[in-house]
């Protein structure tokens, strides 16, 4: 997820274990309690995310793709980060440090807050479809959740209009739902986000706060409210997804029946269970040859066709149907031989393939890419010009191969 989405929820859920905890012994060491908690689950639900400055131990683009959601965002490394994040606020804040000495409950606050932000952020990236490997080094496969857009904003307006509500300054209150409002309008204009989505955001923000100013200046139902409305949105979200993987895959064994669909990566749209992107793998071995197909499918054209999905996101060019509700934009095709003696021959290539989901060979530019990012407007970040003369890779992660059944006959 993007890190306001992390520093959202963060706040959210600090706000809910503070309001959890009797009240400490002064108005002043409340206080401390209060912005000691928030700060402390906003800061874990972003610490993953220093991984970001180890992605210069490998040559571009291996850096980032092998160490971006590596080792800081698996489950054995979350406790030497939590030991770390508590020691940092010890350290450089003195009157938290002397609240953590007299209070049990700010001290038991401290560690729920930390532990809850470090497991959602491992949550929220694993909904997405760039993936993680949690378990790694007992487990290094990639896990993908293949739920929720990157940049999700139900998250923003169930949790941040009733943290705006709970605000002491009337004037903070009004900023920061006006401030979420405007954000909402822009994606609804520039074509992010569905009229409809916006509609049904507006009232989940409207039942949040009404909960949240109800329960008044110590209760927590809004905030609950809004766990209870993010989880079940990743839960519709996880129906929805693979409802349309299964649509997906129909159509193009219908389509090819030779070839075997090893994957379907599924990308959301944001607030829209009934949009998703699509990049396919599809392996011929018998032709000798891999098929990559991009494109965006409905799971239910007869209420919202795929060109109608958010037109802000929706690759604009000539597509082709391969089913009632599936769309196909782009195709291409590469030979398993040749990704099987680049992957034995070549070491970049070798540990790019731990990352590349759904790999593009291209042997007359000399380029590797996964196709999931090949419609990035920047373009894809994932392209390695692999050469045999460049020296081999050090420090690379033991990551599994997210295409080890293309990888072998």
């Amino acid at each position: 997820m993007d890190n306001i989405t992390h520093s959202i929820i963060g706040f959210g859920v600090g706000e809910v274990v503070h309001r959890s905890l009797p009240d400490e012994a002064d108005t002043q060491s409340q206080r401390v309690r209060h912005r000691l908690l928030l700060v402390s689950c906003a800061l874990a639900s972003n610490f993953p995310d220093l991984d970001l400055f180890l992605g210069k131990r490998l040559p571009d683009p291996l850096g980032y793709l092998l160490y971006h959601r590596g080792h800081t965002h698996t489950a054995l490394m979350a406790l030497p980060q939590a030991l770390l994040l508590a020691a940092l606020l010890w350290l450089c804040w003195p009157s938290a440090r002397a609240l953590l000495r007299a209070s049990m409950p700010a001290r038991w606050g401290l560690a729920a807050s930390i532990v809850a932000g470090l497991a959602l952020h491992l949550l929220l990236d694993f909904t997405n479809s760039y993936g993680v490997h949690p378990w790694y080094p007992f487990d290094g496969r990639w896990l993908y959740g293949d739920m929720v857009f990157i940049v999700e904003p139900l998250f923003w307006v169930a949790f941040g209009v009733p943290m705006a509500l709970v605000m002491r300054w009337r004037f903070a209150r009004m900023a920061g739902l006006a401030g979420l409002l405007a954000v909402l309008v822009a994606f609804a204009v520039k074509g992010y986000l569905g009229w409809t989505s916006f509609a049904a955001l507006l009232l989940i923000g409207a039942l949040c706060g009404a909960a949240q100013w109800r329960a008044g200046t110590r209760g927590r139902a809004g905030l609950l409210l809004a766990l209870g409305v993010g989880l079940g949105f990743i839960a519709v979200q996880g129906v929805a997804s693979q409802a349309g993987r299964q649509q997906i895959t129909a159509a193009l064994q219908g389509i090819d029946p030779a070839s075997r669909v090893l994957d379907v990566a599924m990308t959301a749209f944001p607030s829209q269970p009934l949009c998703w992107s699509f990049v396919s793998v599809e392996s011929n071995e018998a032709q000798g040859n891999y098929r990559l197909r991009r494109g965006v499918a409905s799971i239910a054209p007869t209420w919202l066709e795929p060109l109608a999905c958010p037109v802000g996101l929706v690759e604009q060019l000539p597509s082709q149907a391969l089913s009632p509700g599936v769309l196909q934009f782009a195709t291409a095709s590469a030979g398993l031989q040749a990704l099987r003696l680049l992957k034995q021959s070549n070491c970049q290539v070798d540990a790019w393939l731990r990352f590349g989901r759904a790999p593009l060979l291209a042997l007359a530019s000399g380029e590797l890419s996964d196709y999931r990012f090949a419609a990035t407007p920047r373009g894809n970040f994932t392209t390695l010009h692999f050469s045999q003369a460049l020296k081999c890779p050090d420090g690379v992660p033991g990551w599994g191969y997210p295409r080890a059944d293309l990888l072998s006959p």
